[in-house]
């Protein structure tokens, strides 16, 4: 299969609630894919599915915490189930997980910022591995950072996490390589998101202007269409790979 068309496809998200789990699944359901949005509450994904069916698009919503395993087995079954197939993961769940290394907390915050922003990659993968292996055009997409690639004072912990996700991209990429099972990972930079809101805007605009090469913060949309690329059939040379959507913040030195 060579064609640039996700139509017909079964696509799982997680995180979809919000930002670019949110904007990830408007663009595929767009795009004629069959889309679950996964969160950690139901009613904070519900609205979107339901607003998506409204304008005659697939989409059905699941509560999934991403920290319980079963939770993930059961609902990735229940998909496959609903839909009767499923073809793209695409890992986006995350949580803000900044911390000194010395705070009392700091061990609470590490464990949380693995549980969510890796451990929970390696298990949805796992548990949609059966349905991924009957489909003709498997994508897995894990949704990682910048800080993943350079990191920023008292964020060890996500930057642990996030830099995680890229070593278990190129490992899967390499296991699941002979199956045809792509793997590859999107390190989003500065993106107008939930997780940024509560930067006072001023900031914003000092940090975008000093540090990345197009001046400003990106568009959640912006990180979904580099998603919906690599899910597309037509990229089934592509894997192990980890790409930056950051404006050109890791291409600028000054």
């Amino acid at each position: 299969m060579t064609h640039r068309s996700v139509a017909g496809s079964v696509m799982l998200i997680t995180g979809a609630g919000s930002g670019m789990g949110a904007a990830t699944a408007q663009v595929f359901a767009a795009e004629g894919a069959h889309v679950a949005l996964t969160d950690l509450k139901l009613e904070t994904v519900a609205p979107l599915a339901d607003a998506l069916r409204e304008q005659g698009l697939s989409a059905e919503a699941w509560a999934m915490d991403v920290a319980d395993p079963e939770a993930i087995r059961m609902v990735v079954d229940t998909v496959a189930l609903h839909f009767g197939r499923l073809d793209i993961v695409v890992n986006n769940a995350g949580i803000s997980a900044f911390s000194p290394i010395d705070s009392d907390n700091y061990d609470e915050v590490w464990t949380r910022a693995l549980a969510v922003m890796l451990t929970a990659h390696q298990r949805t993968i796992r548990a949609a591995l059966p349905y991924l292996r009957q489909s003709e055009a498997a994508r897995i997409v894990n949704i990682a950072s910048t800080e993943a690639l350079g990191a920023t004072s008292r964020d060890s912990p996500y930057s642990a996490a996030k830099a995680g996700v890229t070593g278990l991209t190129r490992a899967l990429a390499v296991e699941l390589g002979p199956e045809g099972i792509t793997v590859n990972c999107i390190c989003p930079g500065p993106i107008l998101t939930g997780m940024t809101q509560a930067i006072p805007e001023a900031d914003k605009e000092t940090f975008a202007r000093r540090r990345t090469a197009l001046r400003r913060y990106g568009r959640p949309e912006e990180v979904a269409h580099m998603t919906l690329s690599l899910c597309l059939p037509a990229a089934s040379y592509i894997t192990g790979v980890t790409i930056p959507v950051d404006g050109g913040l890791m291409a600028r030195n000054a």
